[in-house]
């Protein structure tokens, strides 16, 4: 676990929000920048080595180019014409806008990257039940359903094996997946409803207080993250201010 695994999961899905509603609301280069470089900047300090974080965001990164691409080609018109050629028109202002809007995406989602790629599902539950006293059967409910979703890859490679091992699996990639997609399908089918029988029968939807065998507390760590959320959030729409580039999404 992470040095940021270890802080309360609420205050990590709060600076997040803070962050990204900062960034929402923003839509030039300068806020997103900063808030890049500060975002790669703490994650050593969360625990996160530099080239796990690059490994994390690669799809990301990828994504926001060809956003950036297509903005480019068919974004609004202003400013030099680059090129024109049909329904494609490059501008200088179609240019910089699919640059302010690439880095947005990649700001939106690297807070999310180094706070919650590490988050911890038991825990996240504690928190939902203790600190926001949300119904204890759908807590539960939701941890058991995240807990089946993380072995659909282990059984899925179980039954390849399995149908390998009869001979109906050695047909062409494409032909052999609805059946194991089936199959796939009745096993989680089957172990949802053991599962809901266990917990009914441990008393999940039973009246009257809950007790916790963990406590979900909030502490040290947890003030200095919302302090380095606060500061990612204030430091970038400060950038952005100085700099004279910061403009809010909904103006045109």
């Amino acid at each position: 676990m992470t040095r940021v695994g270890r802080v309360n999961p609420l205050t990590a899905i709060g600076v997040v929000l803070l962050v990204d509603l900062v960034l929402l609301l923003s839509l030039d280069a300068v806020t997103a920048t900063v808030a890049i470089l500060l975002a790669v900047a703490f994650a050593p300090l969360a625990g996160i080595p530099l080239h796990r974080l690059a490994v994390r965001t690669g799809a990301i990164v990828g994504g926001a180019v060809l956003v950036a691409v297509t903005v480019v080609l068919y974004g609004r018109t202003s400013g030099t014409v680059f090129l024109s050629a049909g329904f494609v028109e490059v501008s200088a202002g179609s240019v910089a806008l699919a640059i302010a809007t690439a880095l947005r995406l990649i700001a939106i989602a690297l807070p999310a990257v180094v706070l919650l790629t590490d988050l911890d599902a038991t825990r996240l539950a504690d928190a939902l039940g203790q600190r926001l006293h949300l119904p204890d059967r759908f807590v539960l409910a939701g941890l058991a359903g995240v807990r089946l979703f993380e072995v659909l890859g282990e059984d899925w490679r179980t039954i390849a094996l399995a149908r390998r091992a009869r001979g109906v699996g050695d047909r062409g990639r494409l032909r052999r997946l609805p059946g194991q997609a089936f199959t796939l399908l009745v096993v989680a089918i089957r172990r949802a409803v053991a599962l809901a029988t266990a917990m009914e029968a441990r008393g999940l939807g039973a009246p009257g207080p809950r007790t916790w065998s963990r406590p979900s507390t909030f502490g040290r760590s947890d003030a200095v993250v919302l302090l380095v959320g606060a500061v990612v959030a204030g430091g970038s729409v400060a950038a952005g201010l100085t700099a004279g580039t910061y403009r809010l999404v909904f103006v045109s």
